[in-house]
C-alpha cells in the first residue's frame, strides 16, 4: 500500500486503533495494560516519564514487546496489552499499529506524554535506562 502523505500514513494507522484518552489508559494500566515510552532520553528529560511505563526506544520496540523474539522482554506475551506513549500522540499512532501489524494487542495515548500531564496525573522527573520500568517517585508538580 502506497500513501501520499505521512497524514494519509497516520490516518491509516489510526484507523487500525482504539486510542485511548490518557485517563483511560491510566484505566487500562490499572487492569493490566503496559504502558512503554518510546521517547528518545532527550524528550523523557524535558517532559518526565510515567511512573511504572516500560522505556522502550522505538528502533528497538518490536524486537523487545513480540514474545517470538530472542530480544523480547520479560512481559512480551501473546496476551499482553501495549499501551505507546510519545510526546504528542503522533509517532506512537504509527509505532502501535506497527505492533498491530505483527498480531500483539497494541493502542496508544492520545495526545502522549503532554496530554498525560494536561489531564494532571503523575510524573516522574528522572531519566530512566532504555529497557527498565520508571520509577514510582513522582515529582510534586504533575
Amino acid at each position: 500500500m502506497t500513501f501520499g502523505s505521512v497524514d494519509e500514513l497516520l490516518a491509516h494507522a489510526r484507523a487500525q486503533l482504539d486510542r485511548l484518552t490518557p485517563a483511560e489508559a491510566a484505566a487500562r494500566v490499572d487492569a493490566g495494560a503496559l504502558l512503554v515510552d518510546i521517547r528518545p532520553a532527550w524528550q523523557r528529560a524535558e517532559d518526565g516519564e510515567v511512573p511504572g511505563s516500560w522505556v522502550v526506544e522505538r528502533n528497538h520496540l518490536e524486537w523487545r514487546l513480540h514474545p517470538g523474539s530472542g530480544a523480547a522482554l520479560p512481559h512480551a506475551t501473546a496476551e499482553q496489552e501495549w499501551i505507546v506513549l510519545c510526546t504528542e500522540g503522533y509517532t506512537s499512532s504509527l509505532a502501535a499499529a506497527s505492533l498491530v501489524s505483527i498480531g500483539l494487542r497494541a493502542t496508544d495515548v492520545d495526545g502522549g506524554i503532554r496530554a498525560w500531564t494536561r489531564a494532571g496525573l503523575p510524573i516522574a522527573r528522572s531519566v530512566s535506562s532504555v529497557n527498565t520500568v520508571v520509577s514510582s517517585a513522582t515529582s510534586g508538580d504533575a
